[in-house]
């Protein structure tokens, strides 16, 4: 007699951890924003049922106030990491050079977290929770350009002034060098730029008085 032959066992789909649901997610608003982060199509792309989601959330909601959190802790630690990586030296200058490296050490390979930073402040536009969120990193990062700043400046209202214009600078650099097909020098010539106008002519001097501009005749 034949020996039956034993049926194939289905593969097992490993089960889930939380984080891989909040990795889909994030993978989800990077791709198409918050409106593509919906249950049923991670499940669909993570080839899941929806039941497998239940074990790790309460709900949609929960989903995308887990992913936040997630993401504000993160940069709450990158703020500390980059906070004890720029060390304090007799050189402000230098130290703000040194600051400005770091900022820009992975502009254009870290296109993933940039767009979904962006999504969140779209977000952010009609969540006032998520704006407070938003408010509370943005805050954390001017606070360590400003103490940079007030070293150089020796001026408290200067260096406010001074560290917004960094932050701009250093956001607005990041997307260009995000960029497909940047030219390899660009990333040195940004640099270079803000270097040279918001750290090293900023260095404190007396500030000369304006004169008064006279209405010509």
């Amino acid at each position: 007699m034949a020996s039956m032959k034993k049926a194939d066992k289905p593969a097992e789909v490993p089960r889930l951890s939380r984080d891989d649901w909040l990795d889909a997610a994030f993978a989800a608003v990077v791709e198409g924003g918050f409106d593509k982060a919906r249950v049923l199509m991670i499940a669909d792309t993570l080839g899941v049922t929806r039941g497998s989601f239940y074990w790790h959330f309460a709900d949609h909601a929960d989903l995308i106030s887990s992913l936040l959190a997630r993401w504000r802790d993160r940069e709450l630690a990158l703020g500390g990491q980059l906070r004890a990586d720029v060390k304090e030296t007799s050189e402000p200058q230098a130290d703000l050079d040194h600051l400005l490296g770091v900022a820009l050490a992975h502009a254009g390979n870290d296109l993933e977290n940039m767009r979904f930073e962006l999504a969140l402040r779209g977000l952010g536009r009609r969540d006032p929770a998520v704006a407070d969120m938003l408010a509370e990193i943005d805050q954390l990062r001017l606070n360590l350009f400003e103490e940079k700043f007030l070293r150089l400046t020796g001026d408290a209202r200067k260096s406010s002034e001074l560290a917004a214009l960094f932050y701009l600078a250093i956001v607005g650099s990041n997307q260009a060098l995000s960029r497909p097909g940047n030219p390899p020098q660009l990333s040195h010539y940004l640099t270079g730029l803000i270097s040279n106008y918001l750290i090293h002519q900023q260095a404190s001097k007396p500030v000369p008085k304006r004169r008064a501009i006279t209405k010509r005749p």
